[in-house]
């Protein structure tokens, strides 16, 4: 460290703006200057001659050879630079894809794009944020808020979107019915303790223990962890109805969707894991410059798992082999009953041999005595073995089946 004699100066005429101009306009060079990043005590003693009562202002300025931002922020300047880059081509990229197959989106394509176009918002916040304060050396608290409110409601909504697309909406099920209030209050409530927390976390030193955020803290992590048991129990439940109404297509893109989930989780519970050990419970912290990866890491994790999703539900050409089909994906009861009409159709009219007796109106009676001799004359005049050999044929496998009604409903 080292120190100019110019740190011994009356301390009045240093504070006076017109000599402070003059002396840095006739002498630039800084009270101290340190040749390593570090954590620094600076202390500061200012006594009176007449040992009276004063007020004094005291304005210090630190500053790097990168700008204003201390050694543990700097980092964050050029990873929300390099994260915004991503997140325009992330928007980039889906923009054209969807200008391509506009006339077949999907509504979970469109919720895709609106978390492609939050994120995208959120990283320039933070990296002008960041930029400001490097440059400048002074934080805008109205910015620093806003970018925090937006990174909240990008983390709902990307929650809401995986609870979403585990229920099957838009592709399993045309709508959510009652589920839909329940995804509403979920993500609201989400919503609402991550900007409280969030905000409290920005406007309070760190490292200050505060019961409010930490009771926040506590009731988020709860949160998560139910929102995570609902996705999961969720997509059990989508996979075994593809799998029953065996939809190959949209089974196999469920489990590449499970397996991404199962990787983001594991890969949480890990980092969780480390950064506890290596930076919660130790005495000492040596590796004070990596604490910026405690918040990066959720970052690069979610872009991560945002791609994989733009991945699998990309536009194509066969857009609609995802989406959901009147006919194919019906409810099951629903499934039933329109699997048992056309043999209901078929066989109308015939005589139902565990019917009551007299239960059919009288007007119909001489209509079901013709059937019976009709019946009666097929049964003495084709054989046996060729009915046996033509009834397979009039019973389609449930493949044919799903193949008939989907080209029914493409004529419709």
């Amino acid at each position: 460290t080292k120190t100019p004699d110019r740190a011994s100066e009356n301390v009045t005429d240093v504070l006076d703006p017109e000599n402070l101009k003059k002396i840095l306009a006739s002498d630039p060079r800084p009270l101290a200057v340190l040749d390593k990043d570090g954590i620094y005590m600076l202390i500061v003693s200012i006594s009176s001659e007449d040992e009276k009562n004063f007020t004094v202002q005291v304005d210090m300025s630190l500053k790097g050879t990168y700008g204003y931002l201390s050694a543990v922020d700097w980092p964050f300047l050029p990873f929300y630079g390099v994260m915004c880059g991503v997140y325009v081509l992330y928007a980039i990229g889906w923009l054209l894809v969807s200008a391509l197959q506009w006339r077949d989106l999907l509504r979970i394509q469109f919720w895709i794009g609106g978390v492609i176009s939050l994120g995208m918002l959120e990283k320039a916040v933070y990296y002008a944020e960041y930029q400001s304060i490097n440059y400048t050396g002074y934080s805008v608290q109205g910015a620093v808020l806003f970018a925090e409110v937006l990174s909240c409601l990008k983390r709902s909504l990307a929650r809401l979107l995986v609870i979403i697309v585990s229920l099957g909406f838009g592709i399993v099920k045309p709508r959510l019915g009652a589920m839909l209030h329940r995804v509403i209050i979920v993500g609201g409530a989400y919503f609402i303790m991550a900007s409280v927390e969030g905000c409290l976390r920005t406007l309070k030193p760190k490292n200050n223990p505060d019961h409010l955020q930490t009771f926040l803290g506590v009731g988020l992590a709860l949160v998560d962890s139910g929102i995570c048991w609902w996705i999961f129990s969720s997509l059990s439940q989508t996979t075994r109805t593809l799998r029953l109404r065996r939809n190959v297509v949209k089974l196999s893109l469920y489990r590449h969707f499970t397996n991404t989930l199962i990787f983001a989780v594991l890969a949480s519970i890990v980092f969780m894991v480390w950064v506890t050990f290596d930076h919660r419970t130790v005495e000492c912290l040596t590796d004070w410059k990596e604490l910026w990866f405690d918040e990066g890491y959720w970052q690069l994790l979610f872009s991560v798992v945002l791609l994989v999703i733009m991945f699998l539900w990309r536009p194509t050409n066969n857009n609609q082999r995802y989406a959901f089909t009147p006919l194919l994906d019906a409810a099951d009861d629903e499934f039933d009953e329109d699997f048992q009409q056309p043999a209901n159709d078929a066989f109308e009219g015939m005589k139902m041999r565990g019917g009551k007796p007299g239960s059919l109106p009288s007007k119909d009676k001489q209509d079901n005595n013709s059937a019976e001799d009709d019946l009666k004359w097929v049964e003495e005049t084709i054989p046996s073995s060729l009915s046996d050999t033509a009834l397979p044929s009039l019973m389609d496998s449930d493949e044919e089946i799903m193949t008939v009604r989907f080209e029914r409903n493409k004529m419709e």
